[in-house]
């Protein structure tokens, strides 16, 4: 039994805690599914897939959206965040910023947040769609955001990686890097794991903002670091991969592409004894987790920008040659694949058994079995 007495300061503190939702194991909150950003789902697809639904969102599509119950947020480049339902697709709410949403939106409790490329985070009201509060930084956001702990991280262009309450959007600190943060943040461990244009890899505490490691990788690092296994495993635009300590920032193994057109745009994907890359190369291939050598390699027709997402035995991933492509996960043998007619710049979100992904030409689809 609670003392009387206690009651007070135990209200106190549960009104500072962010609001959240009892939310089943199969949605997809935020870009890369999960704050370690393994792009691995929890719901299995096995292809092919049937097309549920398709919207025309009025804008190109090249955020990830993010599945939370029977709402799918999906953001455009002409500055509008839809909510929609995942059964058939009708729309629930609208939000409209002044600029484009490159960013891919969190949800984190009864809020969105995302950032636009006019440099500030907008966090809205999940269940209405009406604005809660804004943070404006120096420079555009791509950055998808991650939570932790009541807490909010993004990077801006401006060169920081901002930690601001979740509640109030109050800052809590920044860490300044030597260029652009242009890759979204991944959290374990009570770190944050971010790489930036300068080609650094870096750890920071989440608590304070202090700086834990930096390991040059060099080049820019576009791609979000993929955490799992006491490893970070990261791209960059040279078509270097590396697989590095968590707890240390070691290097331990480096592969260099050798194809044409070489880059990593796309994040990794990461399950236990799995690691899967993208490239502009137009290659989509599993690699070793212990050296880095190629296990199977897919080819599209085109750069690859979407990141791969793991879905039980099936690795998807979309690609500017205007195809989804669905390869299984042991072999790379080609399962799926849907023609969208425009390019696939967005990475595939996976909940409920549902695969939702947007396409340049506006379009946003949505697949089950």
């Amino acid at each position: 039994m609670v003392p009387t007495l206690a009651l007070p300061f135990l209200v106190a503190l549960l009104a500072q805690q962010p609001s959240r939702v009892a939310a089943p194991v199969d949605d997809w909150p935020c870009f890369r599914g999960n704050p370690a950003a393994t792009g691995s789902a929890r719901s299995a697809l096995t292809p092919p897939l049937r097309r549920l639904w398709v919207r025309d969102l009025g804008g190109s599509v090249e955020a990830t959206a993010a599945i939370v119950g029977d709402r799918v947020y999906a953001a455009t480049m002409r500055g509008v965040l839809h909510a929609l339902r995942l059964s058939d697709g009708s729309t629930h709410w609208t939000y409209r910023s002044v600029d484009a949403f490159s960013a891919s939106p969190l949800v984190y409790g009864q809020t969105v947040y995302i950032g636009d490329e006019g440099g500030v985070l907008h966090a809205v009201d999940a269940r209405t769609g009406r604005a809660r509060w804004t943070v404006r930084t120096g420079d555009k956001i791509t950055s998808s955001a991650v939570a932790v702990g009541g807490r909010i991280l993004f990077g801006s262009y401006d060169g920081n990686l901002y930690c601001v309450d979740a509640r109030t959007g109050r800052r809590l600190w920044t860490i300044k890097t030597d260029a652009q943060v242009h890759a979204s943040p991944a959290v374990r461990g009570g770190l944050a794991f971010i790489g930036g244009c300068d080609g650094m890899l870096r750890a920071v505490r989440i608590s304070d903002g202090r700086q834990m490691w930096a390991t040059s990788v060099g080049g820019n690092i576009s791609a979000t670091p993929a955490v799992g296994d006491g490893r970070v495993w990261v791209g960059n635009l040279s078509g270097l991969y590396v697989s590095v300590e968590a707890t240390t920032g070691r290097i331990v193994w480096r592969v260099q592409e050798q194809e044409s057109g070489a880059g990593a745009y796309a994040s990794a994907a990461h399950r236990p004894g799995g690691l899967v890359f993208a490239s502009r190369s137009g290659r989509v291939f599993r690699a070793s987790t212990r050296t880095g050598a190629s296990l199977w390699t897919h080819l599209t027709r085109a750069p690859v920008d979407s990141s791969p997402v793991i879905a039980g035995n099936t690795v998807v991933v979309g690609s500017d040659d205007g195809t989804l492509h669905a390869v299984a996960f042991d072999s790379g043998r080609l399962l799926w694949q849907h023609r969208a007619g425009a390019s696939i710049k967005a990475s595939p979100a996976i909940g409920r058994g549902r695969l939702v992904i947007g396409s340049t030409d506006g379009s946003l689809f949505c697949f089950g079995q």
